[in-house]
């Protein structure tokens, strides 16, 4: 059944991997010089004023918002097969935590690009990683829940 709670996280997911790819993730700004840094899912912009000067391509992070994006449907629409749901859930977990470990090695290349000692900002963006790694966990407890509740069931049959 497609309205059951994991459903609703599994939706989530969607929605913070596509947002992922359209919104940066992290910037560091030198207000002094109007210089900045702005890491995306698709490249790092170096930016002096309103003019981009120089861009790091960077599309696998993009790729794999997307995937896991997908693959959060794929378990959504699979919603009479609980144990392929559990498997996507899994291949989406590592997905995400190797688009977090990515995401961070990106952003310390970037860190060198403007004010090496000063920090930058994470943007709203890179906590929806976390956050859709988070709901990924909770739907995947729903998923294994439901298993187990059908599994009891078919005992008392």
């Amino acid at each position: 059944m497609i309205q059951r709670v994991q459903s609703i996280f599994l939706a989530f997911i969607i929605v913070c991997m596509v947002t992922v790819i359209f919104m940066p993730l992290w910037q560091k700004v030198d207000t002094n010089n109007s210089l900045k840094v702005e890491l995306t899912a698709l490249g790092t912009k170096y930016v002096e004023g309103t003019q981009v000067t120089s861009t790091t391509p960077a599309y696998y992070l993009a790729i794999l918002a997307g995937l896991s994006a997908v693959v959060a449907l794929l378990s959504l629409l699979n919603y009479k097969n609980r144990l392929r749901q559990l498997q996507f859930g899994m291949l989406n977990a590592l997905l995400m935590a190797t688009l977090m470990g990515l995401t961070v090695y990106q952003i310390s290349k970037a860190e060198q690009l403007l004010l090496p000692g000063q920090k930058g900002d994470f943007t709203f963006a890179f906590w929806f990683i976390v956050v859709a790694l988070i709901a990924n966990v909770i739907a995947n407890r729903f998923i294994r829940k439901d298993e187990k509740l059908v599994r009891s069931a078919d005992r008392i049959r």
